[in-house]
């Protein structure tokens, strides 16, 4: 199951970063392009944050992450970036 979680947070932390480029690159600029990558993208992305957090939970007991660092991964899914940091910080 941890290997499954290091999958799920890249591609978590890609889908997000693909999310805030076409929010910000795409938009403006290519409307019609940005409501293409925006529904499958964004379902994507979706399912892969609710699967990142699940399985947080599930790994917290088998991993012996106390809150604190519990925490800290559940909030680096929010974060550009974050989950790629908690890949090389917790998951190494």
């Amino acid at each position: 199951m941890f290997n499954w979680f290091k999958r799920i947070a890249l591609l978590e932390g890609i889908s997000y970063l693909i999310l805030i480029f076409n929010m910000l690159v795409l938009k403006p600029n290519y409307f019609e392009t940005y409501k293409m990558i925006l529904k499958p993208f964004g379902m994507a992305h979706g399912i892969l944050f609710i699967l990142y957090i699940i399985l947080a939970f599930l790994l917290k007991e088998e991993k012996n992450w106390n809150l604190k660092n519990f925490a800290i991964i559940l909030l680096a899914s929010l974060i550009p970036f974050g989950t790629f940091w908690v890949d090389k910080k917790y998951l190494s």
